[in-house]
């Protein structure tokens, strides 16, 4: 009896796991630099937003659009504390930072709770 429909061959099969297998080798490859630069991009995002929101008094969808046209962050997203007088920026599934802003010494970022030098550059 002989096979037919779609991936019937034995050929085609290992094709697909030997792509799969690609791209999962090559996801582990680059995730750490891409967490460094999610890592950066929510911080500058966070730190620039709370300075935005906080000193100059705007709005944070009116903040969000100094970013545009700035290379990596497009996928920063800020939301904004005002009773704790904080920002937040994070990219999804990558990284998380705040800043908060302090009277007399403007917006700070959070200390960050990792070694950022094990990450490749």
């Amino acid at each position: 009896m002989e096979k037919s429909g779609f991936l019937a061959k034995g050929w085609q099969r290992w094709a697909l796991v030997a792509l799969a297998g690609l791209a999962v080798l090559y996801l582990a490859i680059n995730w750490p630099r891409w967490q460094l630069r999610a890592d950066m991009a929510a911080g500058f995002g966070a730190r620039i937003a709370c300075g935005c929101r906080y000193i100059d008094g705007r709005s944070l969808e009116s903040c969000k659009g100094d970013f545009k046209g700035l290379e990596g962050m497009g996928l920063v997203r800020l939301s904004d504390d005002p009773e704790a007088h904080t920002v937040e920026g994070w990219v999804p599934m990558l990284a998380r930072r705040k800043a908060s802003f302090r009277p007399g010494f403007g917006c700070l970022p959070d200390p960050v709770d990792k070694d950022l030098s094990t990450f490749p550059r």
